[in-house]
């Protein structure tokens, strides 16, 4: 095990080199003239060559990409070019709150999810089976955006039961009064398509000769989905959270849009609007980090739940 984390973590270096430099060309030569972005359209080539010159952008390439690199390990990116605030204090104070929404629609999304798609496909082939697949299907067609418009409406305007939008310093408040509705919307959107896929994965065990052979030998069809098939069908389910983890890192961007969270997906996405390139890069650079880090969790935990997995 120790041996194969070694391996995995040096193999990391070179795609997060790779990361990195992708990073800081695309910025350098194909997202415009920082400098200019920042002084305006009325400013005078004097004021825009001071800017170059405060942002170190007359300098070599070479030392530009090392000062690039020394920002990412020191996690010192400087400071927002929109709003003057430390770009570390940007991301400390908005994780928090997106946090705050992703964490449990995670949570509920997962869970729900596996004991539906166990449950539709206990039944499978029966009327039942057939009714809940086309309601996802017919949800799949819907947009997000309609969700929330509609559940702002319902449950905010005419019932009252939540606020449509704000937030408070006071994560209990938040998690009690702010965040149920945002949860409960995303949770109803992502449900129909991860039951769909995870019945998917447990249907795909089903069809394996050792069901046929447990159910040979008599053993319970209770006991053969939840003792053996659902258990093998964990692998494919880890890898579909594995894909979601970053995005609970990024959060929602219509969410948190359209519920006034203040949380780090907004942030970036003003971020991307004002061409704030310091904190898209550092979002950037850093969900690549964590993604890699995310996988190679993942092929961990592969071995804990099937130790038939050999990690080479």
């Amino acid at each position: 095990m120790l041996s194969y984390l070694i391996r995995r973590v040096w193999q990391m270096i070179p795609t997060l080199a790779g990361v990195i430099l992708l990073v800081f060309f695309l910025f350098k030569y194909f997202g415009g003239d920082p400098a200019e972005i920042i002084a305006g359209m009325a400013a005078t080539p004097q004021q825009i060559a001071s800017i170059r010159t405060q942002l170190g952008l007359d300098r070599p390439v070479a030392q530009q990409l090392w000062i690039f690199v020394t920002q990412i390990f020191s996690f010192d990116w400087g400071k927002s070019w929109a709003t003057n605030e430390p770009i570390a204090n940007l991301f400390a104070s908005r994780l928090p709150a997106t946090l705050t929404i992703m964490v449990p629609i995670l949570i509920l999304e997962v869970t729900l999810a596996i004991v539906a798609g166990v449950a539709v496909a206990y039944v499978r082939g029966s009327l039942t089976d057939r009714i809940i697949m086309v309601l996802t299907t017919l949800a799949l067609s819907i947009s997000f955006l309609v969700y929330i418009v509609v559940g702002q409406y319902l449950f905010g305007f005419l019932l009252g039961w939540f606020p449509v939008q704000g937030w408070s310093n006071s994560a209990w408040k938040n998690l009690a009064l702010y965040a149920p509705l945002p949860v409960f919307l995303a949770v109803l959107v992502s449900l129909a398509p991860q039951t769909r896929l995870y019945r998917s994965f447990i249907l795909d065990e089903i069809g394996q000769d050792y069901v046929r052979t447990a159910r040979a030998k008599g053993v319970s069809e209770h006991s053969i989905l939840f003792k053996h098939v659902l258990r093998n069908a964990m692998i494919p389910i880890l890898t579909n959270v594995a894909t979601q983890l970053p995005g609970v890192f990024v959060g929602s961007f219509l969410i948190e849009v359209f519920f006034s969270i203040p949380g780090l997906g907004r942030e970036v996405l003003l971020a991307v609007n004002r061409s704030d390139y310091p904190v898209i890069q550092a979002a950037t650079v850093y969900l690549a980090s964590l993604t890699m880090v995310i996988n190679l969790v993942t092929d961990v935990l592969y071995k804990l739940v099937d130790p038939r997995v050999t990690l080479k």
